[in-house]
């Protein structure tokens, strides 16, 4: 056997010492694709690890049923499932039209589990379909074929670390890298310009620093241009076009052509061949890919390739759950006005605010804040609207702050709507007999009567086991009828308070448009002269009244002025109901933010009333468990809190006062922060010892703040302190049992937030509690209405007040927000006299 030496001469031919030439090495695709797959098998297999849980996602979308594309498709999800990728294929019929094509590839760009997006071309439908228009719409980070315009502009201008590269041209050059040839200086020639194989192929080439020339149909001696080419990539899609001679001696020949000429010696009776002519150009070169076998197989493992890319590039720049947000930087003003936000309140919306702007823009956290809406009433917002101030604040305000999205005015219209239906009904049942009123309630049509679904429900309270109108005895008639509504109970102003009170506090306490309905059925809104309940579902005004209130069942989102989402949902009063924000606006939150995002919800007044009623009601009816309790405190409302003291001592003996809150707001379990709002005028051994007093109470945390001045910069400290607390252990508790009785929730109530030494029950309340316990309410919560100025029920009795008597007057029932509400003796509705704001706001003051 002889043995031949290869030398490698000045032209790059190969020869054999007997001087004739070796046959061109042949590059496999098939192996050369086979490495690139263990490749990124391996790849797949390190994201996994680092990832629990997720893989790179593949769509392949295909229209109509085509042999080839059917082929293809299968091979590429064959070759996917083997490196990990998981890989789905979506098949629209041939009838599909553009716009439901368009309608699938939006859907699949807006899954985050995809990383990559095949559309299959050719699109083989009945209908006239635009092929760019589909290509381009295509998200271009998911475009793992790079036809969209941008990656082809992206390639074109040399940003290859920016796109994704067509599959078959970079399958091309990685064949080339294969053969251990370097690109750069070479003359290279690229038959074909297509935009799938010809056009990138030519950037990638000449981006490699090679010297390109692109030829095609129209080029002039073919041939000539051939033999200069150091490196020859052919896709005319012609079979063997090229021709052996025409190949410059030693030349890299990359063939992606695929064509079928007939052979009758195969059982198909054809066979498939490249746009070269195989036998005679592997004489002359030096490296040369085969058909089939060569460029194919490096198309799909290069498809593959993209979606590993995307799902790493998806990795770097995506957390989980974590919103991409610019937030606006904020340039405070210097000096600092020395304004308040609220001048009569503590900033307890401004906080909640702050620490939400602090948490998103400056802590890179998920952050949503949820307040009420506010509620303008005679005063027109005199309070600085309920919506934050300074630089801790909603915007648009004038919006936030006067009609949003009319959850108030919703509420207005239902009440009227109720009060007119109560007094409609009382004329009608004086003017009409009982014949008379069931001919309009129950009208003859066709000579057939029917009962809505609410005449029914009235049917079976009143134990009238009947479905047929027409079967009912004059006495059952007159009892389905009349309402015998009490006329010394419709007083209209207090019954029309009481009204919207309750569906406000219905809209936010409602967790969905069928629970609203139902909750809406049960009110009750008056009672007739036999001292039964009289409900809206026995007014028949359920349906509408729950059509009107479906839209303010959706909570608004707005902004702060650092661009923190805020929602901004019903306003129920806090006084006899519960104060707080919607659990819808809640639970949309924590939806939103995700399991490591914070949802900042706002509970109104001290926490004694507020924070009682948020943690018994609000908790009970969401199913939600809290975290952490942050506890608003300033030095003015303090030394208020310390009366008329002319020793000196008003903020210490007023941090008594904050002291029983931290210990009413920890009876729930829960740690609780404490944010001291700062004012221009607080001096340092004033926050010293209000920091100091709190934290003898058991606060976990004290933190200065000066969001208002500052913005979320000035509650970071405070975002911090919550994360911090947010991760201690907190077992969850009411303050009492529903099964506990009536009297023994109030008792419960007004002694552990409260301090009292007993409650005073009158004599109407305590046949009210007998009342509700056989009407089997007795399992509700309890709303009591006091002031909010102090601990007791006299408003003036600052600090820690002891040894008092809380009597309850009455006791209201909310049936259809789901609490019972002790009225304590000096709850009466007023406005106080402020000078409203109304004189400084005008239509151009609003548009500034």
């Amino acid at each position: 056997m002889l043995s031949v030496a290869a030398t490698i001469l000045r032209h790059g031919a190969v020869r054999c010492r007997c001087g004739q030439r070796a046959m061109a090495t042949v590059i496999s695709g098939n192996k050369t694709s086979q490495l690139v797959r263990e490749r990124l098998k391996t790849d797949v297999a390190e994201m996994r690890s680092h990832f629990p849980g997720f893989r790179p996602g593949l769509v392949v979308l295909q229209v109509g049923d085509r042999d080839d594309s059917n082929l293809y498709i299968s091979m590429k999800l064959k070759a996917a499932a083997e490196i990990g990728i998981s890989a789905n294929h979506i098949r629209l019929p041939s009838t599909a039209t553009e716009e439901e094509v368009l309608r699938s590839i939006v859907s699949v760009n807006e899954n985050p589990a995809v990383h990559g997006l095949i559309v299959q071309l050719p699109l083989d439908s009945v209908n006239p379909i635009d092929t760019e228009k589909v290509t381009n719409a295509v998200a271009p980070e998911k475009d793992v074929d790079g036809l969209t315009s941008i990656n082809a502009g992206k390639l074109s201008r040399g940003d290859l670390g920016d796109c994704f590269i067509p599959c078959t041209p970079n399958g091309c050059m990685e064949l080339i890298a294969q053969a251990g040839v370097s690109v750069a200086g070479k003359n290279a020639v690229v038959i074909g310009r297509s935009k799938i194989v010809g056009a990138p192929m030519h950037d990638l080439l000449l981006w490699s620093h090679a010297t390109v020339t692109t030829c095609h149909s129209k080029t002039r001696d073919l041939a000539a241009q051939v033999g200069r080419a150091d490196i020859l990539v052919v896709g005319a899609g012609k079979p063997e076009m090229v021709k052996g001679d025409w190949v410059k001696e030693g030349a890299v020949v990359i063939d992606c052509g695929i064509n079928h000429i007939p052979d009758s010696s195969k059982p198909s009776g054809k066979r498939v061949v490249g746009d070269v002519h195989y036998a005679s150009a592997k004489e002359r070169a030096g490296f040369i890919t085969p058909v089939p076998g060569g460029v194919g197989p490096m198309t799909v493992a290069m498809l593959m390739e993209n979606t590993v890319q995307s799902a790493k590039r998806f990795l770097n720049s995506y957390r989980p759950g974590k919103w991409n947000i610019t937030y606006i930087k904020l340039k405070p003003v210097r000096p600092k006005p020395r304004i308040t936000p609220t001048p009569l309140g503590e900033g307890k919306t401004t906080t909640t605010l702050g620490l939400a702007q602090a948490l998103g823009a400056h802590l890179n956290v998920n952050s949503i804040a949820c307040i009420r809406q506010p509620t303008a009433g005679a005063t027109f917002s005199v309070k600085g609207g309920a919506v934050g101030g300074g630089y801790a604040q909603i915007l648009p305000i004038e919006e936030a702050s006067l009609h949003l999205t009319s959850d108030t005015q919703a509420v207005s219209t239902a009440t009227s709507l109720v009060m007119d239906s109560i007094t409609s009904r009382m004329h009608c049942e004086s003017q009409q007999n009982h014949q008379t009123l069931f001919d309009l309630l129950v009208p003859l049509r066709d000579g057939q009567r029917e009962f809505s679904t609410p005449q029914l429900k009235r049917m079976e309270k009143l134990g009238i086991d009947k479905m047929d109108p027409l079967t009912l005895t004059d006495k059952e008639i007159r009892q389905f009828v009349k309402l015998d509504i009490d006329p010394l109970k419709v007083s209209v102003d207090k019954l029309s308070h009481n009204i919207g009170n309750e569906i406000m506090a219905i809209l936010a306490l409602s967790t969905s448009i069928q629970d609203l309905q139902e909750r809406l059925a049960k009110m009750v809104v008056t009672s007739d002269c036999f001292g039964e309940p009289v409900t809206t579902e026995d007014l028949g005004v359920t349906g509408v009244l729950t059509v009107l209130l479906r839209d303010a069942l959706k909570p608004c989102l707005m902004q702060t002025v650092e661009g923190s989402p805020v929602f901004i949902h019903t306003s129920p009063s806090s006084d006899i109901a519960h104060g707080n924000s919607s659990i819808l606006a809640d639970k949309m939150a924590l939806k939103l933010v995700g399991p490591a995002g914070f949802v900042v919800t706002e509970a109104g007044c001290g926490a004694e009333i507020g924070l009682e009623k948020f943690f018994n009601i609000k908790c009970r009816y969401s199913g939600l468990q809290p975290d952490v309790t942050v506890m608003v405190a300033t030095v003015r409302a303090l030394k208020m809190h310390g009366g008329d003291q002319k020793n000196g001592n008003r903020l210490e003996f007023g941090c008594s006062h904050l002291r029983r809150q931290i210990e009413n707001a920890r009876a729930y379990g829960l740690p609780v922060v404490v944010a001291i709002n700062m004012f221009c005028s607080d001096t340092e051994d004033e926050l010293e010892m209000v920091s100091a007093q709190a934290r003898l109470a058991g606060a976990f945390d004290v933190v200065r703040c000066t969001h208002w001045a500052e913005g979320g910069a000035g509650a970071v400290a405070l975002g911090k302190a919550v994360q911090r607390a947010a991760e201690v252990p907190h077992p969850f508790k009411y303050l009492y049992p529903l099964e506990m009785s009536i009297e023994e929730k109030i008792r419960t109530v007004a002694q552990r937030m409260y301090g009292v030494k007993d409650i005073q029950l009158s004599a109407q309340a305590l046949n009210k509690i007998r009342l509700y316990t056989k009407q089997g309410l007795a399992n509700l919560p309890i709303c009591v209405a006091k002031t909010h100025l102090s601990l007791s029920p006299e408003q003036g009795r600052t600090g820690v007040p002891k040894d008092f008597t809380l009597p309850i007057v009455d006791i209201q029932p909310n049936v259809g927000a789901g609490f019972l509400c002790p009225v304590v003796n000096n709850m009466t509705p007023s406005h106080r006299l402020i000078w409203p704001c109304y004189h400084d706001n005008d239509l151009y003051s609003v548009m500034q």
